[in-house]
């Protein structure tokens, strides 16, 4: 099988050349493009997410001997979540190589966050029944590059964080509010409010609820610190 243009420069940023280059090609392939010969990434992406977390079980044992699995839990969720993948992806623009059906192509299916990191597990799982999984493992580490250190030094996402301050205090979680949604379907902007029993709050905008509200907790705990 031979790769369209988008396909080989993106093996080529990938780091890796395919035996079988249809492998790639249906890790590149969205579902609403799927048909009775072509086969759509999803399995490819269940089976790219375990070689993942093992990868990054491993890596983070091997970074830190003496943590504890509290502290592993976090790190490893903050290295496998979909977001991670997603910014993997982004990073090695693997959005142009996607393969989708026009529809989803036209709601900006090749820059939707869950899309992008579905297609990276979906790349790790072609990867690895390409090759092995030394050299699978050794891509991932690649690709994830300082992301494993730095999620030993953010142990506690700012939501958690924010939710632990709270509770030390005799207080129930924080809320978090959507004050306001802006631009189109396909990329739209959240602005979240994140408040405090006490009545302190904070806002924040990011291109998904999630890294709003992280915003939010992360800004909200800056202000808490400030007016010690």
């Amino acid at each position: 099988m031979k790769l369209n243009p988008a396909q080989a420069a993106f093996e080529a940023r990938l780091g890796h050349r395919f035996a079988d280059k249809s492998l790639l090609v249906e890790a590149l392939t969205h579902a609403s493009l799927s048909a009775a010969t072509k086969r759509d990434n999803q399995r490819l992406e269940f089976l790219g997410d375990r070689v993942l977390g093992l990868t990054m079980a491993q890596a983070l044992l091997d970074q830190d001997p003496k943590a504890t699995e509290g502290d592993l839990a976090p790190r490893f969720n903050a290295l496998v979540r979909k977001e991670a993948c997603a910014d993997v992806a982004t990073a090695i623009d693997l959005g142009p190589a996607l393969i989708m059906g026009r529809s989803e192509q036209a709601t900006g299916g090749r820059r939707k966050l869950a899309l992008l990191g579905d297609a990276m597990e979906a790349v790790i799982a072609a990867v690895y029944l390409d090759s092995d999984f030394d050299t699978t493992r050794a891509l991932i580490l690649r690709l994830w590059g300082d992301r494993v250190a730095q999620a030993q030094a953010q142990d506690r996402d700012p939501k958690t964080a924010l939710q632990e301050w709270a509770q030390a205090r005799g207080m129930p979680p924080p809320t978090y509010t959507e004050q306001a949604r802006t631009g189109p379907d396909h990329a739209p902007v959240f602005t979240i409010a994140a408040t405090l029993q006490s009545g302190e709050t904070a806002t924040a905008t990011a291109p998904s609820k999630r890294a709003a509200q992280q915003a939010a907790a992360a800004a909200l705990l800056a202000q808490l610190k400030d007016s010690r």
